[in-house]
C-alpha cells in the first residue's frame, strides 16, 4: 500500500504541472498526461482538506466563556 502524498507535495507537483502546461511546449499527448495527472492532484488536495476541516475544532463562546466544539462536516 503506497504511502498518502503530503498536501504541500501534491501541491508543489501541481503548480509544476500548470507552469508546464502554461509554458505550452508540450505535445497534446503529453498535455492530456499532465492534465490528467493535475485533475488526480487537486482531488488528493481536496481530500486532504476535507479529513482537515473534519479534525478543526472551532472556538465558541457559549455564556461568555470560550470553549472548543469539534468542527463536523
Amino acid at each position: 500500500m503506497a504511502t498518502p502524498m503530503k498536501f504541500e507535495t501534491a501541491v508543489e507537483k501541481l503548480e509544476s504541472i500548470v507552469r508546464k502546461l502554461e509554458n505550452g511546449d508540450l505535445t497534446l499527448e503529453e498535455s492530456l498526461k499532465a492534465f490528467e495527472e493535475g485533475i488526480g492532484l487537486a482531488r488528493s488536495c481536496e481530500k486532504i482538506l476535507k479529513e482537515a476541516k473534519g479534525k478543526v475544532e472551532q472556538l465558541i463562546k457559549k455564556e461568555g466563556k470560550w470553549e472548543t466544539q469539534s468542527f463536523d462536516i
